[in-house]
């Protein structure tokens, strides 16, 4: 969701939150927390679209340019390649870290927040409010770690 101006409109919240699971002696989710952290999660998607269109400009120019200048010295030609390595990753993880947080948004969306994608259970609501792209309970998380 873009607004006129190109940039990320928090979901309006229109889920019930009160169908939203939390994990035993945790506080039920309000409207206000859920929305809280629909716009953080909005404006993450505005940040990293503008850190993903600067760092691919890099990457382009890195690999424009990436003959000029090396001659034949193999230090400078493993120097250029390690460099560009190195923004290829961060490119890729840019681009991951945005899905992820599309994602979140969608979760929210389609009143799936907060539910474990592999066993079904809550999240948990303090994981959730600190790391709001968790899509694994820490029990699935910990299993997923482990493999």
């Amino acid at each position: 969701m873009t607004d006129a101006s190109g940039g990320t409109i928090a979901p309006d919240v229109r889920i019930a939150v009160e169908d939203l699971r939390v994990r035993p002696g945790e506080e039920p989710w309000t409207r206000d927390e859920i929305r809280d952290v629909a716009r953080e999660l909005a404006a993450d998607v505005d940040r990293l679209q503008a850190e993903l269109e600067e760092a691919d400009a890099g990457l382009t120019d890195l690999l424009r340019n990436s003959g000029d200048g090396a001659g034949d010295d193999q230090a400078d030609s493993g120097s250029s390649a390690l460099e560009r390595e190195h923004e290829l990753t961060l490119v890729n993880n840019t681009r991951d870290l945005l899905l992820q947080t599309e994602h979140a948004l969608e979760r929210i969306g389609s009143g799936t927040f907060g539910l474990c994608e592999s066993c079904g259970e809550a999240i948990g609501k303090a994981r959730l409010q600190a790391f709001p792209r968790a899509t694994l309970c820490v029990e699935c998380k910990q299993r997923e770690e482990r493999r």
